[in-house]
């Protein structure tokens, strides 16, 4: 008889985002035409910017010519978009080779895709509050997960004690939900537990292009011995509004080994085996957020988002309330008022002043009495939802 994977039964309802689609469909059901203002789900509100909108329509004009037309693409990405990843690393002083860039499909199909190459015996470590995606692609694979909670008191950044014990660490700077960013310093003192214990740091660097504090690291290999214990995925979603696009990117070094076996030849051996490549299409669009023009694009539209975060944090800073994130990230996390539970803070959000956001309850349970607030959405709405936390909390 045939045995499905069991591990799936472990696995909790999405309770978190359920819960927020059903009490927002229940509102509007009682109040039809309200308008929400929606700063929950980390969906960007601005379009492709024009440099990569151009590559794109001049790509899909190559496909329909039979000299310039493109099938299969290379599964571990097209040289061209290889070396645009590898020279964007260099311009920030991270020498990389070509080979150790592989294009994909997305950040969260890779978080989920890289634990091949990884045994199931191996523990995760998870820093909580967390992208709940790790937790699950971790349990479907059947493996055990050490919860890391992190808080107010060490800024949501927590460091490796003499008692973590742990062979797969994920990092996520910028963090999400937090907004939180690790120094140099507390990514080394990550970087040499990693050494010291034969573990590997799976780095998620989503946010990286919304740090403004120069003294902040954009990704683990600004640090020294991240290329022996280091993988960092990326992602062009939020960067440059690849969302409905499709399209990140990861780095595994040559010179990462564990038993023996190299993890870039075993990913080049997995993504020849389980993928047909990236569409030429994309890739060409994605090679164009990469020049200079579309570097100076994507920018300003960061730019927007992060006046929207500006708006926000006045307000929160008027309210004098407590939160992290928004100078160095797209989240802000912000201490629910007057000791609120975070569905609480939601049901009253939503009732009272038709603001949506993401309890932080649904990142982890050290999650209870924040609130996560996106900054993607319309710059108007964004206005308008900070003069009613005002309102409401003043």
């Amino acid at each position: 008889m045939l045995r499905p994977n069991m591990y799936y039964a472990d696995l909790k309802d999405s309770y978190l985002f359920y819960n927020i689609a059903q009490k927002t469909k229940k509102y509007l059901e009682d109040h039809p035409g309200a308008h929400l203002y929606r700063m929950g789900i980390g969906d960007v509100s601005l379009p492709l910017c024009d440099a990569v909108i151009e590559a794109l329509h001049i790509a899909a004009d190559d496909q329909a010519n039979k000299q310039s037309f493109n099938g299969y693409m290379p599964e571990c990405g097209a040289p061209f978009l290889r070396k645009a990843v590898k020279d964007y690393y260099g311009s920030r002083g991270i020498e990389l080779a070509e080979d150790e860039v592989f294009i994909s499909s997305g950040a969260s199909d890779e978080l989920g895709d890289i634990l091949d190459l990884f045994d199931r015996s191996n523990r995760s470590l998870i820093i909580e509050p967390a992208y709940p995606a790790y937790v699950d692609a971790n349990v479907m694979g059947g493996r055990e997960i050490v919860h890391l909670s992190s808080g107010r008191d060490n800024g949501f950044l927590p460091l490796p004690g003499e008692d973590t014990e742990a062979d797969l660490l994920y990092i996520c700077s910028p963090n999400n939900p937090t907004g939180a960013v690790f120094s140099r310093e507390q990514l080394k003192a990550w970087v040499d537990y990693a050494n010291k214990n034969g573990s590997v740091i799976l780095f998620d660097a989503a946010y990286e292009a919304f740090i403004e504090d120069e003294s902040l690291p954009h990704s683990i290999f600004e640090i020294e011995g991240a290329r022996t214990c280091a993988i960092e995925i990326c992602s062009l979603s939020k960067t440059a509004g690849f969302t409905g696009t499709r399209l990140g990117y990861t780095v595994i070094p040559h010179e990462l080994e564990r038993s023996g076996m190299n993890l870039n030849k075993m990913w080049v051996r997995n993504r020849t085996t389980k993928t047909n490549g990236v569409s030429y299409v994309i890739q060409r669009g994605a090679a164009a957020v990469f020049t200079p023009e579309g570097q100076k694009q994507i920018h300003q539209n960061i730019a927007i988002y992060k006046n929207n975060a500006k708006v926000l944090m006045k307000a929160l800073d008027k309210l004098g309330i407590w939160y992290t994130g928004g100078k160095n990230a797209p989240y802000i996390w912000m201490e629910c008022p007057k000791g609120m539970g975070s569905w609480e803070f939601f049901d009253l959000l939503l009732d009272k002043v038709q603001i949506v956001g993401t309890p932080g309850e649904g990142f982890g349970k050290c999650g209870e009495g924040y609130f996560r607030f996106s900054t993607f959405g319309d710059p108007d709405d964004t206005a308008k939802a900070a003069e009613l936390l005002l309102g409401l909390l003043g």
